[in-house]
């Protein structure tokens, strides 16, 4: 089914818990089960039916595209939004989001260049109800992982986003980074501006204006050489077993 929406994978930053690994390599092009982690998602777009994506890029950033070209080999166009080359730094999330709205549109797909969802499906027809409703986000949040016990949200018993505590269930979820957004939640950022996401989604919640989803599936957070690692190793288990060859006769 035609996913009409854009997306944006967010590239931009310089992985400082990385280090080593980002000294020399942009984190979205470190390597996951054989091939660059940002691949995975840009495999997953095309998949579900969206064809045009903006990459956005600061440290390292003349890698990514030479690494990825037009996207034209996974079906996509790509665009590239070098904050590095315009403004001399990453622009934080929000600040990035909006220097890429001329190419977005008016709703969108946003996910992390630095986390691993395989199984997430970028569902056109979701898309097509968030954008015909008033919703500013709709965020997918995953259980707290060991690294970050406290979550960022609750979700409330209509399904919005809690930004000051738990839900009726006494619990906070963690934000999975895999979200969909409508430009007025960063159109307020003039381009070029550093500025964090967390704030505007704050306010937006507490104005009820984001909804929430469970992604249930699998969902990693790339951020150090041992989660790498772990995931890699993971990935490396749950491959099959090579079939082996076939006996002459």
């Amino acid at each position: 089914m035609a996913n009409n929406l854009k997306a944006i994978v967010l590239a931009a930053g310089r992985g400082e818990r990385m280090r080593p690994l980002t000294d020399r390599t942009p984190k979205p092009l470190l390597p996951v089960g054989g091939k660059p982690l940002i691949v995975w998602h840009l495999e997953a777009l095309a998949r579900d039916g969206v064809r045009e994506v903006v990459v956005n890029t600061a440290w390292l950033e003349e890698q990514i595209p030479a690494a990825l070209g037009d996207g034209s080999r996974w079906g996509l166009k790509l665009h590239y939004s070098m904050e590095g080359r315009d403004h001399g730094q990453a622009l934080e999330t929000a600040g990035g989001i909006a220097k890429a709205l001329p190419w977005l549109g008016e709703c969108f797909w946003v996910v992390s260049g630095d986390i691993h969802a395989p199984e997430f499906r970028f569902d056109a027809q979701i898309a097509r109800r968030f954008a015909a409703g008033d919703e500013l986000a709709r965020l997918w949040l995953v259980p707290n992982p060991p690294f970050h016990p406290a979550g960022d949200f609750g979700i409330d018993a209509d399904g919005f986003g809690l930004a000051d505590g738990p839900g009726p269930d006494g619990r906070r979820w963690t934000y999975s980074n895999l979200a969909l957004m409508r430009a007025d939640l960063c159109a307020g950022i003039a381009p070029g501006t550093r500025a964090p996401l967390g704030p505007l989604l704050r306010d937006a919640m507490r104005a009820r204006r984001i909804r929430v989803e469970r992604h249930e599936g699998r969902w990693e957070n790339v951020g150090t050489p041992a989660q790498l690692d772990a995931l890699n190793a993971a990935l490396a288990a749950r491959a099959p077993e090579p079939l082996p060859p076939e006996e002459t006769r």
